[in-house]
């Protein structure tokens, strides 16, 4: 072990066995990430908790009362942060989650495993809650190729489903949040955002890991209905 330029112990992964490179690195910046030794202490499932925890502090577009869809989430820290902030804990809000793959029961929220891409799945979404949504909200990323250029056009077309989805399950005034990556090919996407929402932005918290190319772009004020 050494100390980074931070004073804090920085854990070495030795190679070795069947561990590759890639492997090794992952686990390296694990075990060496304040945000996720943090999420442990505080019983979030994923560091992504301290993203949105960040988001909201500045933006404040999770009140008490509100609806919310949460789109592929699994583990499920996003949810856990929506359902303090909404009140779904003590019933007073409602947070509805869906992933592909299966999540532990979270309190306050309602989970269905469901691909958002589906043609029924607003429908069903807005039976479970009950009427439209105050806010939408997407960690999910597109599955990498390594190719740059493609990972890049999978991803905001992934987002740009998100925008779709969101557009047809909103109340008026509502808000789209969802992970995207920097990059020029998400112009057209930016452009309907800002046709659909009275405010678009992208925001980067610092939770967000600085190397990494990882950004949100945030949709306030939904004009539809």
């Amino acid at each position: 072990m050494a100390k980074d330029t931070t004073g804090r112990l920085h854990v070495t992964v030795k190679t070795g066995g069947k561990r590759k490179l890639s492997s090794k690195l992952w686990l390296e910046r694990q075990l060496n990430d304040p945000y996720v030794s943090r999420a442990r202490r505080e019983g979030f499932r994923s560091r992504a908790a301290y993203k949105l925890i960040e988001i909201d502090d500045k933006y404040r577009f999770l009140k008490p009362g509100m609806t919310v869809i949460d789109l592929g989430a699994a583990p499920g820290g996003w949810s856990q942060v929506a359902a303090k902030r909404v009140g779904s804990e003590s019933g007073k809000g409602r947070v509805v989650a869906i992933d592909l793959l299966e999540m532990p029961e979270i309190v306050g929220v309602s989970f269905a495993q469901l691909d958002f891409l589906e043609p029924d799945a607003p429908a069903r979404l807005m039976q479970m809650t009950e009427g439209r949504a105050d806010v939408v909200m997407s960690d999910m990323a597109a599955n990498t190729t390594g190719h740059r250029k493609t990972d890049q056009l999978r991803m905001v077309a992934l987002v740009e489903a998100a925008a779709v989805f969101a557009a047809e399950v909103l109340k008026p005034g509502g808000t789209f949040l969802a992970k995207t990556f920097q990059s020029g090919a998400d112009a057209d996407l930016m452009a309907q955002l800002k046709r659909d929402y009275a405010s678009v932005r992208h925001v980067k918290p610092a939770s967000s890991r600085q190397d990494s190319s990882e950004r949100y772009v945030l949709a306030m004020r939904f004009r539809g209905g």
